[in-house]
């Protein structure tokens, strides 16, 4: 099980997987805002969606868990 997580504190502006879905390494998966900036989070692995831990309007912390790969 693979875990992508927050690279910087903000807020969750767009969720682009959902559960079971397939996921690709390298793929965008959510959009951040962080001081007015858009910061897209791209997966690490390839994998299906088995969780997501956030929803859009979310605030999570640098390393907070977003997204749960299997």
């Amino acid at each position: 099980m693979n875990e992508i997580t927050a690279t910087m504190a903000g807020t969750v502006l767009k969720v682009l997987v959902e559960s079971g879905g397939q996921v690709s390494n390298g793929q965008e998966v959510l959009l951040l805002e962080s001081m007015k900036m858009e910061i897209p989070i791209e997966s690490g692995f390839s994998g299906t969606v088995k969780e997501v831990k956030v929803s859009i309007g979310d605030f999570v912390n640098e390393g907070d868990v977003l997204i749960v790969l299997e």
